[in-house]
């Protein structure tokens, strides 16, 4: 196995010590080894917030299919895992029973699936394999409303379906569950926060108010010390400004001053914004929905910001167009009304094919950004993310069942804390790139570098071809100490980005002592 870094391999090696102390103990000792196996696995990735927030929307978008939601017979919410595999396929895992493949119907807004007379209060988890490359590295989890209590629940004892697999078992008779939840099962947010290891939080206001319950749910050391596995998502930006065209602009500056809030910075990584409708609408654009709106686009704009003034308007049966009705209701579905106005805009400002527009809707619905903000905060560092959620397990294991060598393994894994220079590196990124450091360009550029944002390698913190030689990292690194060095010492520099200075000096020696 390769495990890049230090924080990994204390996270790793804490495990071990771990099965010494924890040894005799069946139940404990399988959720340590199902903590070994999410080294292995890819990231999991939760998508979460409250109803109707836009969370199937953005999973259909980043997939660039409509495969959500996932909707069961009864209407349960169920957390639903979409994963890359070589065919579509649908897998239930109920709690206490064997995972059973399901017989799946394709629906205008996702996907119905039918247990075949088995009984849906048992079932918590849906698996859907799906061949896309957007899924390569990182399963997306598409969970219930936050708002709805205890929903997903499962007795103790039951864990995450990607465990269950990962040991090549049906139900476990121990799982992550008892690390954190007692009997009776656990909240939305409590198995968000004990099964994923990253979360993109939706948002519909933009007020970012609802990260205080999943801040809350993050309890014990390693949570309060490492707030690194969060990005704060503003979904249906389309609602803002009245839904006029300048709508993702406004979500934009939005979104730049949530970054520097210190009410929101310090509990997310980074703010972007989203228009799903937009996103999702570019991603599956067709060759009729081009057509209808390029005929849209040809009316003078006084004709068209009549029709879209309201939806009865725009898919009334006395339309002035010749785009049937059925077209207009399913541009309106995919796009919203808003969508529609933008597109057509687009359309009459050049954008005069389908490929053209749909690349020009995805850019400007922030579906860009946010794909390279998932990669760079959570994709990249998928290593940190996931020591990070190995070590929140292992600390509620040791606080739940406390035993001699226990305490010893509790300050050992505050120590590993204490040293984690992983996290302050993934705080300074996100402080540089959303402007909360006043470095000029140029500095904030190569502080951004060196301490891993564009790329944990060491060619990539030093700027170099990955087939660069010991001596060249070397003196790219020794220069980088000593120019860091006198701005950490430079009077004139403020407190703040002295601090920076020195936590990227911290880098640059970490990075020659491993060439040493």
């Amino acid at each position: 196995m390769n495990r890049v870094g230090r924080l990994d391999e204390a996270a790793w090696g804490l495990v071990h010590e771990a099965l010494e102390v924890y040894g005799n103990d069946p139940r404990a000792v399988e959720q340590l080894h199902r903590q070994f196996a999410r080294f292995e696995e890819p990231l999991r990735i939760a998508v979460a917030g409250p109803w109707r927030s836009g969370k199937s929307t953005l999973v259909n978008a980043v997939m660039g299919e409509a495969v959500a939601p996932v909707e069961v017979a009864d209407g349960r919410q169920v957390f639903t895992w979409y994963e890359d595999g070589p065919e579509p396929r649908v897998t239930a895992y109920p709690a206490g029973g064997a995972p059973r493949d399901l017989a799946v119907t394709r629906t205008a807004s996702g996907m119905r699936v039918d247990l075949g007379g088995g009984r849906w209060d048992q079932v918590d988890d849906i698996v859907v394999q799906w061949p896309t490359r957007a899924l390569r590295h990182a399963v997306l989890i598409d969970t219930p409303a936050a708002s709805t209590g205890v929903t997903g629940a499962r007795p103790a004892g039951e864990d995450s379906p990607a465990g269950r697999r990962a040991l090549g078992a049906a139900p476990a008779t121990g799982g992550d569950a008892e690390l954190v939840a007692g009997p009776g099962g656990a909240s939305t947010m409590e198995r968000i926060v004990r099964e994923t290891d990253a979360v993109l939080w939706l948002s519909r206001d933009g007020s970012g108010d609802g990260l205080g319950p999943l801040h809350a749910a993050q309890s014990g050391t390693v949570a309060r010390a490492a707030p690194v596995n969060v990005l704060l998502v503003l979904s249906r930006v389309d609602e803002l400004a009245g839904g006029r065209v300048d709508a993702l602009l406004t979500a934009r500056q939005l979104a730049r001053r949530h970054r520097r809030d210190p009410r929101i910075n310090t509990r997310c990584l980074s703010v972007v914004a989203l228009g799903g409708l937009v996103a999702l609408a570019g991603r599956m654009l067709s060759e009729p929905d081009f057509a209808g709106l390029a005929a849209l686009g040809r009316l003078p704009r006084p004709d068209t910001d009549r029709l879209l003034l309201s939806t009865d308007r725009f898919t009334a049966v006395d339309f002035p167009v010749a785009v049937d009705v059925e077209t207009r209701q399913r541009l309106l579905d995919r796009l919203g009304i808003f969508g529609v106005r933008l597109a057509t805009t687009l359309v009459r400002t050049g954008c005069d094919s389908r490929a053209t527009l749909a690349a020009e809707l995805v850019r400007r619905s922030g579906l860009t950004e946010l794909r390279e903000s998932m990669n760079r905060y959570f994709v990249d560092r998928a290593p940190v993310l996931k020591a990070r959620a190995v070590l929140m397990a292992l600390e509620s294991l040791i606080r739940a069942e406390p035993r001699p060598g226990a305490s010893e393994l509790l300050a050992r894994l505050e120590q590993v804390l204490a040293g984690a220079h992983e996290f302050r590196e993934l705080r300074l990124s996100a402080a540089l790139l959303g402007g909360e450091l006043r470095f000029d360009a140029e500095l904030a550029a190569e502080a951004n570098r060196l301490v891993g944002g564009d790329g944990a390698s060491l060619a990539a913190r030093l700027g170099v071809e990955h087939d660069a030689t010991g001596d060249e990292l070397w003196a790219r690194g020794s220069a980088a100490v000593r120019r860091w060095q006198d701005l950490a010492e430079d009077p004139l520099r403020g407190i703040d980005q002295r601090r920076a200075a020195r936590l990227v000096v911290r880098s640059c020696e970490g990075m020659l002592a491993e060439l040493s």
